[in-house]
């Protein structure tokens, strides 16, 4: 296995369905929605956003000319602390390609921490929405993920319970932009995969905002008065709405998404 690319099982099938998607997407904007099962693959109908409405399952996709990356937010680090420096001089991250496999302290993959906010929106595998009547869910594909967000007009708790996704609040600033606002996001997180640790004063702002019926913008900024001298904001991502039908598979972190036989020693000291 090299330093970059991680071993899926899953990739006959992706491949194919990366085919017959390449048909109806046009190039330079060709979406991963994973590994499930559709009815079909043709892409959805354009039109207007509805209004309030989010719901669907989400593919990531590469517009030309806009920065991307699989690994950091930026295309220039973010402004540390001298104490966010001291974190990130610990971090031995691979997946921007600094380190080896065996040589990673990356929790997630030597440990199959869950990636937390914000981290998780680079894993290369779609994410559905659904509401209820409290709250907008967001269900991951990648390693059975569940993240809540309220939208029933509570606050954050006063002291609230650290967790790998945070306790998230949202609400719509408009008929097509929905804010989330996230804090107690577990310290074991990293912020992106290049190695970028948080304190337990992290916060994160979501703004999703819909262009259009089958377009999606997730633009993020992060604070940490601990670790960054300023906030960080990340590059909008941009997002597909997968085809009609379209119905998310799972990636386990330990078995189908990585081969964790490089870690055996290392696991057991």
């Amino acid at each position: 296995m090299t330093k970059t690319k991680l071993a899926s099982r899953h990739a006959p099938a992706l491949g194919l369905a990366l085919f017959a998607l390449a048909v109806a997407i046009p190039s330079g904007a060709i979406a991963q929605f994973g590994t499930g099962s559709p009815a079909e693959v043709t892409e959805q109908a354009g039109g207007p956003a509805p209004p309030r409405d989010l719901t669907g399952v989400w593919a990531r996709i590469r517009p030309e000319g806009a920065f991307f990356s699989n690994a950091t937010w930026t295309e220039a680090p973010p402004e540390l602390t001298a104490y966010g420096q001291e974190l990130y001089s610990q971090s031995r991250n691979s997946n921007a390609g600094d380190y080896a496999l065996s040589e990673t302290n990356d929790p997630v993959l030597t440990r199959c921490y869950p990636p937390g906010t914000p981290r998780v929106y680079f894993h290369p595998y779609p994410f559905e929405i659904v509401y209820t009547e409290r709250e907008m869910v967001m269900l991951y594909e990648y390693d059975h993920i569940v993240r809540r967000i309220y939208i029933d007009g509570r606050d954050h708790p006063e002291d609230p319970v650290a967790l790998w996704q945070g306790h998230s609040i949202g609400q719509w600033r408009d008929d097509n932009t929905f804010v989330i606002d996230t804090v107690a996001i577990d310290e074991r997180t990293w912020m992106d995969r290049a190695g970028f640790q948080h304190s337990d004063e992290f916060h994160v702002t979501e703004v999703f905002h819909r262009v259009d019926r089958r377009t999606l913008q997730i633009d993020i900024t992060m604070e940490d008065p601990k670790v960054l001298a300023k906030p960080w904001v990340a590059e909008t991502l941009y997002y597909r709405l997968a085809p009609q039908n379209w119905e998310l598979s799972e990636i386990s972190c330990s078995g189908d998404y990585l081969d964790f036989s490089s870690f055996e020693e290392f696991l057991e000291n």
